[in-house]
């Protein structure tokens, strides 16, 4: 289909795009950017006026819960939830059932995802065989399944030793390794350690269970050379150590979730479930300092968290329940609402979910690198259509994503997407 869009703010802040301009689609492929071709005949034109054109949103934390816990999300639902907040490229982690370490189980993942024709779905492998710790896997045939990266999802190393030999692996033929840094024993816990954690009588967990884990990784970086994402830094600590191995010339890229962004552990409340999350909600001296670190760079980009749990694993007393909570169709508006109470520029907050996130994939977005993230001529139709005006109340049975627990419930959030378009089609709108 051709369409045109016209009259829309177009923001692309891989390039510093900010102009009213009109954006010419075809054949899946965006052809013009302030100029419409002469030949060009749209079958259907788009009026954004008032509205803010931006690249489809990056998503680099997206469980879908499929394989394995289709009770508590599947593909059609969380990809369905994903074009309704704008989100039109995701990576999701390997700890499905079956674990994502044999590449006919990451083939038939993209295939039943491309079948849906929404957003773009980039697996990441497991490290190592059933995310045990102990046999690496054959990260090559992974990488031809498909898969952007390897990691462990929620399930650290034990073993130092593997972890050195993971990342020589991965360092001689290229590829990333994708780290929650969380030491083993320390990270047991259900809330941050601290004064809040010790009245609610909840076991904790120290900000050492990041800052340990961290400095592993930094010296084992620089003996193999690898190259490192860190997902879901959540304390000032992990910060800090972050900033001195950019600093130091690490190839290191780290991510920040929604949820440790905008709460702290005050927003658990009275045991509130929908707070529980992993990694644990931390003091404000801890937000401030993330907030910081996503505003100057050390942290490249904001993500979801994406993680849909059931209302019999969440309606459970708060150490008992499983830790998630949806986040996909509220990445968006929380990324504006940060640029909104921090003062940070428009164009910073919309490309740690665009731009940001698509360079940390980097080579391995394949022949995509060159246009996902980011509004180019030639390349893909990934958009994002939003009335950046508009203001919404997170109510749980409204969201489409099969899991309906948030901390955001009732909160009131700026911006609605209005279109989101994949590929040149058309994958959601709002009317």
């Amino acid at each position: 289909m051709k369409i045109l869009i016209q009259n829309g703010r177009v923001i692309d802040p891989a390039s510093g795009l900010d102009q009213t301009c009109d954006i010419a689609i075809a054949a899946g492929r965006i052809v013009g950017v302030n100029r419409v071709p002469p030949d060009f005949a749209p079958k259907r034109v788009v009026d954004a006026a008032g509205c803010i054109v931006l690249p489809g949103l990056v998503d680099l934390a997206a469980r879908l819960r499929e394989p394995g816990h289709e009770h508590e999300g599947m593909l059609e639902s969380e990809m369905a939830a994903a074009v309704a907040g704008g989100v039109t490229s995701l990576v999701c982690p390997p700890d499905t059932d079956p674990v994502l370490d044999e590449p006919g189980l990451v083939e038939m993942l993209k295939f039943r995802a491309e079948k849906l024709h929404q957003s773009r779905l980039f697996p990441l492998g497991a490290l190592t065989r059933n995310l045990a710790g102990e046999v690496l896997t054959e990260m090559a045939e992974l990488t031809e399944s498909g898969c952007v990266g390897f990691g462990q999802a929620e399930v650290p190393l034990a073993s130092t030793q593997v972890l050195q030999r993971a990342l020589q692996y991965a360092a001689t033929f290229g590829y990333t390794v994708w780290l929650r840094p969380q030491e083993m024993h320390l990270g047991k816990g259900v809330a941050a350690s601290g004064p809040l954690a010790t009245r609610l009588g909840l076991s904790g967990v120290p900000v050492a269970a990041e800052t340990i884990a961290l400095h592993t990784i930094f010296e084992l970086l620089k003996t193999t050379g690898a190259r490192v994402h860190l997902c879901r830094i959540s304390s000032a600590a992990g910060v800090e150590l972050l900033r001195r191995a950019k600093a130091e010339g690490l190839k290191v890229t780290a991510d920040v979730s929604i949820n440790s962004l905008h709460l702290t552990d005050v927003d658990i409340g009275f045991f509130d479930s929908r707070a529980r999350l992993s990694p644990p909600l931390r003091q404000q001296r801890d937000r401030d300092a993330l907030n910081a670190a996503l505003a100057d760079g050390t942290l490249d980009a904001l993500v979801s968290d994406h993680n849909p749990v059931d209302e019999d694993a969440k309606t459970l007393p708060f150490a008992e329940a499983e830790p998630g909570a949806t986040g996909l169709e509220l990445l968006l508006s929380l990324a504006l609402k940060w640029s909104r109470d921090s003062g940070v520029p428009l164009q910073r907050a919309l490309a740690t979910v665009t731009s940001e996130p698509a360079r940390v994939l980097g080579s391995a977005l394949g022949t995509l690198q060159a246009s996902v993230g980011q509004i180019v001529e030639g390349g893909v139709g990934d958009l994002c259509i939003l009335d950046l005006q508009a203001a919404w109340t997170v109510q749980d049975d409204a969201l489409r994503s099969q899991g309906k627990h948030t901390p955001f419930s009732g909160y009131e959030l700026p911006g609605r997407v209005r279109m989101t378009l994949v590929g040149g089609q058309i994958a959601f709108d709002r009317g």
